[in-house]
């Protein structure tokens, strides 16, 4: 049976919604001009974007999302969509590319740790010689 079959997604008028759950593509179907993107940039717009709860206005008062606004969401990145929403699509690459800034960061951090740890106990191996 489809995923399609599974759920059906429905928009605040109880219609269904546009967007598909697959929205990813592969390479063969992507436009020329598809590039590298710098992560660490990415990771500082992560940082500065302003996070909070809220629910759609058809939910009931207990319901409550977590995530930016899509006005913030394109102030921050402007992939091009409307301040109105945010694409999975986009929300997953970002996610993505932050994740990917993050673990290299460790990962650097991890290394000038050791080396330091590699300098100290070499050094307090190694006492000064006292001549008297």
């Amino acid at each position: 049976m489809k995923l399609s079959r599974l759920m059906r997604l429905r928009n605040r008028h109880h219609r269904p919604a546009a967007q598909p759950l697959h929205d990813h593509r592969d390479d063969a179907s992507l436009q020329a001009g598809a590039g590298a993107v710098n992560g660490y940039e990415i990771l500082a717009k992560v940082a500065e974007l302003p996070i909070s709860t809220w629910r759609y206005e058809w939910e009931p008062d207990g319901v409550r999302h977590l995530g930016p606004m899509a006005q913030d969401w394109k102030a921050a990145f402007d992939f091009g969509q409307p301040d109105t929403r945010i694409p999975a699509v986009d929300a997953n690459g970002v996610t993505l590319v932050a994740v990917q800034a993050l673990y290299r960061l460790v990962v650097d951090l991890q290394r000038q740790v050791d080396q330091l740890r590699g300098t100290a106990s070499q050094s307090g191996q190694e006492k000064p010689s006292r001549s008297g």
